[in-house]
């Protein structure tokens, strides 16, 4: 993908989140550089619109790795605006921050799929009154990454992708990819295909796509965070698989398209069905996000997502990483903190930081949900 190009498409999806104006930020007003506005009890920051309220000292968390970039940006203005405060976040996989969170060892987690209903239960063990609840928090497409000299421009369908990641096509030139790619000069040579070796909520959006868009040839377990397919070779978390991309001639993979574009690796066009190919964008994926539905109840806001869509330049394969909190039962000492950082996060401001860096904003509709709900958390 060409850099060029690619700017381009982040300046489209900028304005694209301004027109939305999915999330709109109640904020308090902001001072010069030299000091910090306490008016009515609330600390900002110099320059920022950021709300400290009374956070103070240390919170942990950890999770997701497609969310390490956002979570990157979030956390360095954070703690730029709240003195003293320190948001530690490890971005160990999914299944590894679901896991921390039901045993009490962080604040949140972040995961790129709802909780499972033994999850909840297994939650409720450490929110005492209460149990852990899904806070969509950011989304994105999952780009399919490729390395191949001479190939600027390789379009894929699910069945393709299918079984290229099921071991049953092999070589580049396969009869299949040469078919949705008759311009291009494809060699006669092995792919490579990567995928995660821990458990992952990207992987198990990647099954979800696959055995939605793809049933007759992807019949592993849509559910399953951990890779079932045969064959290929593993590399740890999103950042694993996009650096054994990046430096592995005729290799493929799945991750998040801010790898892609930190990296500019090239990334692979759909064929959904629709009149074009489409393009892993931040703004394909929003077209995308935007006919999620809220499946959950109460204050948990778990999305059911269609990987099926033939809409003009919708971007299907998709993920939104939930910020995964007790709605009852938070420890008091990092409950404050808690809320202002994930007030922060839901905010437009935190949401606006995000476009250059590869994601997708959330729709109006379940943003707003997810504003009203960060400030009942107790």
């Amino acid at each position: 993908m060409k850099l060029q190009r690619k700017n381009g498409l982040r300046a489209t999806a900028l304005g694209a989140l301004a027109i939305s104006g999915a999330l709109v930020l109640t904020a308090c007003g902001s001072d010069d550089n030299t000091g910090t506005n306490t008016e009515g009890g609330e600390k900002t920051s110099a320059a920022s619109n950021i709300k400290c309220d009374d956070a103070k000292g240390q919170i942990l968390a950890a999770g997701s790795s497609a969310q390490k970039n956002a979570m990157d940006l979030w956390v360095k203005n954070f703690q730029a605006a709240c003195s003293g405060v320190e948001v530690n976040y490890q971005a160990i996989g999914s299944g590894g921050g679901i896991t921390k969170f039901t045993q009490g060892q962080v604040a949140f987690a972040g995961s790129d799929s709802a909780l499972k209903p033994e999850e909840v239960e297994e939650s409720k063990k450490i929110c005492k009154s209460g149990q852990g609840i899904n806070l969509p928090m950011v989304g994105g497409p999952v780009a399919i990454g490729y390395n191949l000299d001479g190939v600027d421009d390789l379009v894929l369908d699910s069945t393709t992708i299918a079984k290229i990641f099921d071991s049953k096509i092999k070589k580049w030139n396969d009869p299949a990819i040469a078919k949705l790619n008759p311009d291009a000069k494809l060699p006669d040579s092995a792919i490579q295909a990567f995928h995660r070796s821990d458990e992952s909520g990207t992987t198990q959006n990647l099954h979800k796509y696959l055995s939605e868009a793809a049933p007759a040839d992807w019949k592993h377990d849509p559910k399953s965070k951990s890779w079932l397919a045969p064959g290929g070779q593993a590399a740890n978390g999103s950042s694993g698989v996009a650096s054994q991309v990046k430096q592995t001639q005729g290799s493929i993979g799945y991750f998040e398209l801010s790898y892609a574009t930190s990296q500019s690796i090239s990334t692979v066009k759909l064929d959904t069905g629709a009149a074009a190919p489409v393009e892993a964008t931040s703004e394909n994926a929003s077209k995308a996000i935007a006919a999620a539905k809220i499946k959950g109840t109460g204050k948990d806001l778990a999305l059911s997502l269609d990987y099926k869509t033939k809409a003009e330049g919708a971007y299907p394969i998709i993920l939104v990483t939930y910020e995964i909190a007790c709605d009852k039962g938070n420890k008091p000492e990092t409950l404050p903190t808690l809320k202002a950082f994930l007030n922060y996060t839901a905010s437009e401001e935190g949401q606006k930081v995000l476009t250059d860096a590869g994601y997708a904003p959330l729709p109006a509709e379940i943003a707003a949900k997810v504003r009203e709900i960060v400030p009942t958390l107790s």
